[in-house]
């Protein structure tokens, strides 16, 4: 009987995991499918148990990130400098391709315009092309 309600509670995760998409209730759902193996091979429902948060333990810590990271190749989460390319900026001083300072996340950056050819006035609106060091890469937006 316990059996049954492993399973039962085993398809009704992996059913749900189709709503949500985050692989947690697909683990849990395979989880509980491990448990109610355990219990029609053993009976014994603390073996059961065990065989569940041992198995659903090692399936969301080892196999959901490798399992996410092959289905969603291209969600990685930019962090640091990476974020910061693409985002606006506003010029505060003079930049051309030797040197200038820009407003950027909310702080102030030195910058470079991208075609060294550029020269960019204060208040102008720029977009970070590439962090070289401590230095924004920029180009003129709507050029």
């Amino acid at each position: 009987m316990a059996a049954l309600l492993w399973l039962i509670a085993g398809i009704v995760l992996i059913v749900a995991e189709v709503v949500s998409g985050d692989l947690v209730l697909l683990m849990l759902g395979v989880a509980a499918l491990a448990g109610a193996g355990a219990e029609a091979l053993f009976g014994v429902t603390l073996l059961s148990a065990g065989v569940f948060a041992a198995v659903s333990i090692g399936l969301i810590t080892a196999a959901r990130p490798a399992l996410k990271r092959r289905l969603h190749p291209g969600e990685q989460v930019k962090d640091n400098v990476a974020a910061l390319v693409g985002q606006r900026a506003t010029v505060l001083a003079t930049v051309d391709g030797t040197g200038g300072r820009v407003r950027l996340g909310g702080q102030e950056w030195t910058a470079r315009t991208l075609d060294e050819t550029q020269v960019l006035e204060p208040g102008t609106s720029v977009t970070v092309m590439q962090i070289s060091g401590a230095t924004a890469v920029v180009w003129a937006d709507g050029l």
